[in-house]
């Protein structure tokens, strides 16, 4: 197919470009810039504009627009951007697509567990209602945002992503030094579970629901193995073979992240992928000892 992407310098932009190239897909890259290359096409999300001749014939998209939740501490004016960078780029994505003619078959904009807020040991499927937390409530209205695609006939897809691991950034980049160093731990109770997946198998989902023609609306995309940030920091320890007996209390993540540390770092959200296992996806990276090994290049001793 014939896919635009928006996002793609980002950290699953970058990686996803190359993936869907290598599946024999061509891939148009929405940028913001003045488009330098053949590839790509210039859009305004800002100013609510996108070069729509050039997204002629495209087939599918996939929306990956959104700035780091977990880039500093939520001020207002941070708030406001992580609004901005969600919300109205993918109305304004889902507006084009759905003027365009012919329409592309499918829009996969992605999304985030943080639509169920913190949820403590509960297992959580699609059916369950979002959450009462500003990231809860940002989650919910960036999925809202795409409907005047699915208004249009077109079959939309949101992919709920949990914590993705990938050595190049997110999450798991932003722990590798302190763990590296030796004074990785614990943050917080430890007892809040962790969803997490392998960027592996964000990119093999992407392609699974570009590909079935029967999916739509939100699937929870995490691995089968949720774990607790205890767990979580005992095994990337044992993984990179340095000890993790350091421990942040949970009023030390509040002071330097306030509201942030408390929809990110603090919350528990325990997913299960029912509607993803269902539709016979099977995740490359299962287990979490696996999935750092993986992605860290750490062999088994």
């Amino acid at each position: 197919m014939r896919v635009a992407v928006t996002g793609a310098s980002g950290l699953l932009g970058s990686a996803l470009v190359p993936f869907l190239r290598n599946h024999g897909h061509a891939v148009v890259r929405l940028v913001r810039r003045p488009a330098r290359d053949a590839d790509e096409v210039r859009w305004d999300p800002a100013g609510g504009t996108v070069d729509m001749a050039a997204l002629q014939g495209i087939e599918a998209a996939v929306n990956l627009s959104g700035e780091n939740l977990a880039g500093g501490r939520w001020t207002e004016a941070r708030k406001a951007r992580l609004r901005a960078s969600r919300v109205g780029p993918t109305r304004v994505l889902a507006e084009t697509l759905a003027r365009l003619a012919p329409k592309p078959k499918v829009l996969v904009s992605v999304s985030a567990i943080g639509y169920y807020g913190d949820r403590g040991e509960a297992w959580l499927t699609e059916a369950e209602p979002p959450g009462g937390d500003l990231l809860a409530r940002l989650t919910a209205d960036w999925e809202k945002a795409a409907e005047p695609a699915a208004a249009a006939g077109i079959r939309v897809v949101h992919p709920r992503l949990g914590v993705v691991l990938s050595p190049t950034g997110g999450a798991l980049g932003k722990m590798l030094l302190p763990f590296k160093a030796g004074v990785g731990g614990v943050l917080g109770p430890g007892t809040q579970y962790m969803s997490w997946v392998a960027i592996d198998d964000v990119l093999e989902t992407s392609r699974h629901l570009l590909e079935r023609d029967d999916l739509g609306g939100p699937l929870n995309v995490a691995a089968p193995e949720p774990v607790t940030n205890r767990s979580f920091t005992k095994t990337l320890g044992r993984v990179l073979g340095r000890p993790t007996v350091t421990w942040v209390p949970s009023f030390a993540l509040r002071l330097a992240y306030g509201e942030m540390a408390e929809a990110t770092i603090l919350s528990s959200i325990r997913v299960r992928s029912e509607r993803l296992l269902a539709s016979g996806y099977r995740f490359r990276f299962p287990t979490l000892e696996g999935a750092l090994r993986h992605v860290l290049g750490r062999s088994a001793a």
